[in-house]
Order: structure tokens, then sequence, then C-alpha cells
């Protein structure tokens, strides 16, 4: 079925009610059949609900339906975008292992990829997404993960996903994409061979910023990659903390499986099932968004692009970009989603345009249905230092746009008035 037609009907059957909309089954628990049937979910030999900390209806429904979407096997939800990253991570990894990181990322990333998993006994060596080639300098026998962002956040970059996924492949290691900004409507990196998609449910699935939550998908036949790599023996050794559990043997999608079972259920970093179903509402107009924002956003940067107040308009739906040739090969229609960036000459004159602009809200999300404006250097990554700042693709006087729903002429005359 057709993307627009799966966003409306995946992974719900209409339960007893009938209902058309997907019910919100607001419940911690669970009641069981009997003792026999009680054993029989925890063991695995029947699927069902147990406890809304491992699996709800409704969030049942907000998995299948995006994993769907992305042309995945299976998707696990959880209580926001990086718990997402943090799980597809960590489900691959233990202390002593390293990952490989493009330096490109969102600076929340960054900081928990280079800091945060240093303490958990995780090292994060980094290559520029442009220089895929760097990776293999990277890598070694404890390489466990590579991990990139098809549309990145603030670089605006997009990544050659055809030739990380060759690399890694020819290591048998796996690969982790950041869909977020880009989104299954515009980009399926599981159809190019990645591993497994992450997201951050909070920016263009809800659409609106009215819910927190993140999913992670992983693609089909998975496991023949999982299934005796040496690299990965948790997925083939018995887990002693679930009787004994050896997921490469279980006929359920491995990866996702694992993480619900070992990190969901130990670390509890769920999503509630209202916030599920707020996913699921978005998810009916996805699609139709992702190309008003994206018809916008490429109207503001064509403006940008001419203004002489700009050092530098990142956005790869311009023919100028040095990113346009990837976002012709690996973006639906060459749609590059709502998210730009541009350059002034410094610091002291972003802030400046920043708060002159009064259409734009400064506000550190993206994706939502009215236009957002931000200063990364100031805000989202104010922990790193110049060097990082410049190594990452966000000098100190870029501003990051995520433009909304309203009119692009709107959006262009408060941008002109906020420049003069």
């Amino acid at each position: 079925m057709d993307l627009q037609t799966l966003a409306l009907h995946a992974g719900y059957d209409k339960d007893t009610q009938s209902t058309m909309a997907v019910p919100i089954y607001q419940t911690t628990a669970y009641e069981f059949r009997d003792v026999e049937h009680a054993a029989n979910l925890f063991a695995l030999k029947e699927l069902g609900n147990i406890y809304t900390r491992l699996n709800n209806p409704t969030t049942d429904v907000f998995e299948k339906r995006f994993a769907s979407l992305e042309g995945g096997e299976a998707g696990l939800a959880t209580s926001s975008g990086m718990s997402a990253i943090f799980y597809a991570i960590a489900n691959a990894t233990e202390a002593g292992d390293n990952i490989v990181c493009a330096k490109q990322l969102y600076g929340g990333t960054l900081t928990q990829t280079a800091h945060t998993l240093k303490r958990f006994g995780i090292e994060s060596r980094f290559f520029n997404v442009h220089m895929p080639q760097e990776i293999e300098a990277l890598v070694d026998a404890k390489t466990k993960v590579i991990f990139f962002e098809s549309l990145t956040n603030p670089s605006i970059d997009v990544a050659d996903i055809d030739a990380i996924v060759a690399i890694a492949n020819k290591h048998g290691i796996l690969t982790v994409v950041d869909n977020t900004v880009a989104t299954p409507v515009l980009c399926n990196p599981l159809k190019h061979g990645v591993d497994v998609v992450v997201h951050s449910a909070s920016k263009y699935t809800t659409g609106q910023g009215l819910a927190i939550g993140g999913i992670l998908v992983e693609r089909k036949e998975l496991i023949n990659k999982l299934k005796n790599n040496p690299r990965y023996p948790q997925f083939n050794e018995p887990d002693h903390s679930y009787h004994g559990l050896v997921y490469a043997e279980v006929p359920l999608p491995p990866f996702t499986l694992r993480a619900r079972l070992s990190l969901l259920r130990d670390l509890g970093a769920v999503v509630s099932p209202f916030n599920s179903w707020l996913f699921i509402q978005g998810m009916e107009t996805l699609a139709l968004r992702m190309r008003e924002h994206s018809k916008n956003a490429l109207a503001l940067a064509t403006y940008l692009e001419s203004h002489p107040k700009v050092k530098k308009v990142n956005y790869p739906g311009l023919p100028s970009n040095s990113n346009y040739k990837n976002a012709q090969k690996y973006f639906d229609g060459g749609l590059c989603s709502g998210l730009l960036s541009f350059e002034v000459e410094s610091f002291e004159e972003a802030k400046k345009i920043v708060d002159a602009t009064k259409l734009y809200s400064l506000v550190v999300n993206i994706g939502d249905s009215k236009s957002i404006i931000t200063h990364p250097a100031s805000t989202t990554h104010q922990q790193l230092s110049n060097e990082e700042l410049i190594a990452c693709g966000v000098p100190s006087g870029l501003i990051r746009i995520s433009c909304g729903l309203e009119s692009a002429a709107d959006l262009i005359a408060d941008m002109e008035q906020a420049l003069a």
C-alpha cells in the first residue's frame, strides 16, 4: 500500500467496539485469564499484554504503523527521542566497546555519545559525514555501531547512506540512523540497507509540539546480520535475566525484542499511551504536512540566498547547495523537509536577527506547525567549544529555522524586516 494509506490504517484492526479512531488504553496493567496464561506470556509462548512498561494496545498501533511507514519489521516506542537513541546504541554495545558517529549531529546527541556514553565505558569516535572513507580507520573489533543522521540538525547535511552502509556491511557492523528531520515520508534509510532508524516523535510526527516521545525501527531480516555475528554475543548467547532466552533463535524481530525485554523492562523510558495516541493522529497528516514544510523552506532559503547579509544558506533543496546531489538521490521528489539554517557575520549579529523576528518563535524544537527560530551556539550547542562548533557545522553566526505551515510570503516578509 501507498505510504499515505498506511499512515491511516496500518497496525489497527478495529477492536470489539468497532471504533474508527484508535482507542487510548490508559492503563497500567492487564488481567490474565489464569496462571497458565500469565506464565505463557512471560515465557513468550503466547504474545499479549503484560504491563504498560513493556507493551500497551495504543502504543502497539503506534509502533506497527510507524514501522510500516519506514518499511521496517518492528518498532519500539520510547519516552523521548534521546531515549530511543540511547536504547539503539545500548542494545548493541557494552562497556569496552566503541561506536563511530558522524561529527554533524544534533547537540544533545553529541553530548550523549561523546560524554554520557563514555561514563558507561563506551567510546565514541567521529567522522565527517561528507567523508565516509574516514570510517575505515576508526573501526576495530570492538566497534558495534555506526551512527549518523539522514538529514543533519542543524548543519543540514545529507549523508551518503549507500557509502556508509557499504563500509558497515563490509565489517558486519550495525548502522543506526536518526531520520527525525527527513521523516519516513521523505527518506527511507532502511531501503538503502540501514539496520535501525530512530526518531524523535516529538518533532514532525506529532506536528504541533504536543508530546514527547521517540521510536526505533529495525529493518526486515536484520536477524541475518545478527545471527552468529561475533560482534553481538548478546543476541547469540543466553540472556540469564530472561531465563536463558537466545534472541537470535526466537521467531520475532530480534533487535526490538531485546530492547523491549532488556532495556525498556529494566530502564523504563516508556512512552505514555496518551502520547502514543497523539503520535497516531499526527501520522495521519504527516505526508501532507511534510510537503508544505518543504515548500516553505525552499521559498525562504531561496530568498535568504540572495540577501547581502547572509554569508551562507544550508538547505539541500537549493541547486547551489553541496548536498543537492545526495538530496535528489535519497529524498522523495527532492523535497528536503522544513529545516534550514543560514550563517551571518557574527554571534552578536545572529542574536540580533533572532530577537528582531515577530512571526517566528524562539524555541528549541523543530517540526511544529508554527515556525521556529533558534541560535544553536547560545542554546542547543552552547556546551561545545568554538572548535567543536566548527567541527560539527555549527559556527557561532548560524541561525536555524524550522519552517512551519504559515504563508511563505509572510515568513519571508518577517525575515526581511529582521535582517534590515
